[in-house]
């Protein structure tokens, strides 16, 4: 479709009384835009129904020239028409003294750049296929049965697979919980039976009990899943998926030191309470009633020999345990040993109920080891707040074990990993994801995944340090790395039974969000509704695997020669798999290297002699350019001799765009993105360790062409930096200076 370019320059908010209107206008014509309008209030009424007019005639390529692209949004959107927003509120005129020659070069550069990529954009045209909407859960306990109740309310047809021959989990082995409701003051009935009835009873549900995924293939919208069952291979297609596969007790083996294994009164949080469940409390070593019952808090948890977190629930059960075993043999006694009673919210009322019972005895200590005396059992602590070492005899000792995610078997996926990686994984999951594998490769793991996933980067969802599936809980709660699987419950992260259940009702929107989200071609998270999915010009594939290795959302798995198999729904629309290409083979309609390139050649560069040095600044559009605004909103001043381009994000950002600016005549390149590492904060998980790794190499060409390292620079800061942001620009530009012109400026 041709291209009728309007350009539209707002007055208001400072704008007119800061810059000249008149040579913005002329820059405009003078970049072969079709009509050039300015108004004193652009967002107001008048402003829309100016552009309105202009879009019913004709214009489909619009550039205004206003505020901020974070702002308006809605008002300044035109069926069938691209609008390029050109911040020149925040980033010029509220940041930079008015009526100044250097504010009103910045002020036309930017015009440019719009106009450029105005020209070269396109509006995207949505992937569009058949999407499938039904859903898919993993794990038929209480998690899982929530999330599938709720999803059919709201009109969707439910597959739950479950590996046990029955529905309801740990839930259905146990007998009582601890209190939901008020007055929060004794255990109650688990009501297992009416969900799973709830359950059963309802038409869009369809269950598949001792069963197992073989495999599942394909993408968001179109997941073609195979289960082992009974002796057969069903085969059905759905849209998204529910991972609730629960957790499992750490194992307590390795708690020898608390007197697991050494005695068989030394027992599991989880073991009483199929005792309980059994209705008697008696010690395995020798059938008699337990009559003294000793408690030991945070067994192996908030250890880092062993499980680091708090796995939130164990103290509650505890408590409750201790309860139920005074109700069935008032005569037992029971003692709690603990680093900390940690009972939130109205649960501060249960735990007071347990105290007031004067045969449950607190005691804080650490628990340095658990010793047989005879037919007793001596539990030691320091530490205490006696101040003192104690000691404790029992004839049961009750280990509160912590909760490990029922994930895949992280410990041989990790053993692989250690195999055939190429970049070391980081501590919390945030660093560069390793082996990049094929299913095939896979195959001596069998029995150790859970979902069977035919990706490229392996058949499970990637784990966090204590095997947790990878999510960005900073932003996106219930995401994992894989587009359209959302995980719940304690498979995410520790959680009471109630809470679970509120995180599959969760899981449960986040996966209808993807199904409406695919339906329409859009993307769901980070950048949602972005309709743009990223085109290979594979006859140019050199089959390099640089774009299926470094995606971190799986979603190019690739063929036997190496060229990439896309799978357009699972796409997060980072471009990362742009910057990752050296052949420039892969483009957004509107994103792409051509077009950033555009934008960059648009500045018009002062020669040596004008002694203004031109600095370019690659921002990502999630955290360090909303940090850029926010300095403008607060009217802090940054240098005014460098350009900036917001990307998707700085793992999309091609070399060839540094080349690009150092041969035009850049003087600097600042590159600024995302926090990596542990506390990792990009959007898109591994965008700035990428850009990271790149630089090394840009490094080393700077070198080769005897340019000065310091002309590229990389800083990483959180959005909250906005106070620190304008100092890094400016000590970059006050470097620059001392360093000197760029020796190939005019080449």
């Amino acid at each position: 479709m041709d291209k009728k370019v309007a350009v539209y320059i707002c007055r208001g908010c400072d704008i007119g009384d800061s810059l000249d209107i008149d040579a913005l206008t002329s820059v405009a014509q003078e970049n072969e835009a079709e009509i050039c309008r300015e108004h004193d209030c652009l967002c107001g009424d008048e402003g829309c129904e100016l552009i309105k007019k202009d879009v019913q005639e004709g214009a489909n390529a619009l550039v205004v020239a206003a505020c901020t692209p974070r702002f308006k949004t809605d008002t300044f959107t035109f069926d069938g028409c691209r609008t390029e927003r050109v911040n020149l509120r925040e980033q010029v005129v509220w940041s930079h003294e008015p009526n100044d020659e250097d504010t009103q070069m910045m002020a036309e550069d930017y015009l440019r750049m719009g106009l450029a990529r105005a020209k070269k954009a396109d509006l995207p045209e949505p992937f569009d296929e058949e999407i499938n909407e039904t859903i898919l859960v993993v794990g038929g306990g209480l998690t899982g049965m929530a999330a599938a109740i709720d999803a059919a309310g709201a009109g969707h047809d439910i597959v739950i697979v479950e590996k046990e021959p029955q529905l309801g989990g740990w839930a259905g082995k146990f007998s009582k919980t601890f209190p939901h409701k008020p007055p929060y003051r004794e255990p109650e009935p688990i009501p297992i039976k009416e969900r799973i009835a709830q359950v059963e009873g309802n038409d869009r549900i369809t269950v598949h009990t001792g069963a197992t995924i073989e495999k599942i293939s394909g993408q968001p919208g179109q997941f073609d899943v195979t289960l082992k069952t009974n002796g057969s291979n069903p085969e059905f297609r759905v849209g998204a998926i529910v991972q609730a596969t629960g957790w499992r007790p750490y194992d307590a083996s390795r708690l020898g030191y608390l007197g697991y294994g050494k005695s068989a009164n030394v027992i599991t949080n989880v073991q009483m309470e199929e005792m309980i469940a059994a209705g008697e409390i008696k010690l395995p070593g020798n059938g008699k009633k337990a009559r003294r019952i000793a408690f030991i808090q945070c067994a192996g948890s908030r250890d880092e020999d062993h499980l680091p977190y708090c796995s939130t629930v164990c103290c509650r059960v505890t408590i409750k345990q201790a309860l139920i075993a005074r109700e069935m043999n008032p005569d037992t006694e029971a003692y709690v040993l603990y680093k900390d009673i940690r009972t939130p919210g109205q649960y501060e009322d249960f735990y007071r109920r347990a105290q007031e019972d004067a045969g449950i005895f607190f005691t804080k200590g650490d628990v340095t080891g658990v010793e047989v005396v005879g037919d007793s059992l001596q539990v030691e602590a320091e530490n205490t707040l006696l101040g003192e070492k104690i000691k404790v005899e029992a004839d049961l000792v009750v280990l509160a074990t912590g909760l490990v995610p029922n994930s895949a078997d992280g410990e041989a996926i990790r053993k692989y990993d250690d195999a055939t990686s190429v970049i070391a994984k980081g501590e919390a999951g945030a660093q560069l994801e390793a082996a990049k594998v094929t299913v095939e490769e896979l195959k001596h793991l069998e029995g150790s995944s859970i979902l069977n996933l035919e990706y490229r980067q392996g058949p499970d969802l990637p784990q966090l340090k204590y095997e947790f599936p990878d999510s960005h809980f900073i932003c996106f709660p219930y995401e994992s790395r894989r587009t359209g699987i959302y995980t719940a419950g304690c498979v995410r992260i520790p959680n009471d039974s109630q809470a679970s259940q509120e995180d599959g009702a969760g899981a449960a929107l986040k996966a209808i969000q993807t199904l409406r989200t695919a339906k329409q071609g859009q993307a769901v998270h980070p950048r949602w509704g972005d309709q743009s999915f990223p085109d290979f010009a594979l006859q140019r594939c050199t089959q390099c695997k640089r774009c299926t290795e470094e995606c971190p959302f799986g979603t190019l798995n690739e063929d036997v020669k190496g060229t990439p198999l896309p799978n357009p729904t699972r796409c997060r629309r980072c471009g990362i798999c742009m910057g990752a290409c050296p052949e420039r083979i892969i483009s957004f309609a509107d994103y792409s290297v051509n077009i950033i390139s555009s934008m960059i050649k648009a500045v018009e560069i002062p020669d040596e002699f004008e002694e203004k040095p031109r600095l370019l600044g690659l921002l990502c559009e999630n955290d360090a350019y909303p940090s850029l605004d926010t300095a403008g909103l607060k009217r802090i001043r940054h240098s005014a001799y460098i350009r900036f381009i917001p990307v998707r994000c700085l793992g999309s950002v091609n070399t060839v765009w540094i080349a690009d600016a150092l041969s035009r005549g850049y003087d600097g390149i600042l590159l600024i993105g995302c926090k990596s590492g542990t506390d990792y904060q990009c959007h898109f998980i591994t965008g700035s360790e990428l850009m990271e790794k790149r630089s090394e190499n840009i490094q080393e060409k700077l070198k080769q062409l005897a340019l000065e390292e310091e002309r590229v620079q990389l800083v990483q800061m959180p959005i909250t930096d906005y106070e620190k942001l304008p100092q890094v620009i400016n000590e970059f530009a006050e470097q620059i200076e001392e360093m000197g012109m760029n020796p190939f400026k005019g080449f």
